[in-house]
């Protein structure tokens, strides 16, 4: 399991418009090529990101399913990357201490494929990946504005 905390400057419901809006994880999750379609009841729970992983010309095509979503507050994913692998992916934001910006959790556990035979190599790689991804989703949330 691979779990990183941040803070960032910006209220919890602008972070979350940003992880409902499907079509900027590519923006933001870092390894993701391009988003390939996004089903249009997301963030419902049971609907998909269809992305494509990777660096050309090893893209990874597939899909990431929402599996609970508690509107606000957090989502839990299931993102698969065969013949990689799949994992539960889940984000979790709270007001930050002081009212000031938010406090966001990922978490992300390899569930099935050979990624998961690594143990704590892949736990290693998925850390730096994630801080690097909330880093992003932080640049997002607190520079840009609604109407992007």
């Amino acid at each position: 399991m691979a779990q990183v905390k941040r803070h960032i400057a910006a209220p919890p419901d602008r972070v979350f418009e940003i992880l409902a809006d499907g079509w900027t994880y590519a923006a933001w999750v870092v390894g993701t090529a391009h988003i390939r379609a996004v089903d249009p009841h997301w963030p419902a729970a049971g609907s998909r990101i269809h992305h494509a992983v990777g660096p050309w010309p090893l893209i990874i095509r597939d899909s990431t399913t929402l599996s609970e979503v508690t509107p606000g507050r957090r989502l839990l994913m299931r993102a698969r990357m065969w013949p990689i692998g799949e994992g539960d992916v889940e984000f979790v934001i709270e007001p930050a201490p002081g009212g000031i910006g938010s406090e966001v959790t990922m978490t992300e556990t390899v569930v099935n494929g050979p990624w998961r035979l690594l143990g704590p190599v892949t736990d290693s790689l998925l850390h730096a990946r994630n801080v690097a991804t909330l880093d992003r989703l932080a640049a997002l949330a607190e520079h840009r504005t609604a109407a992007e």
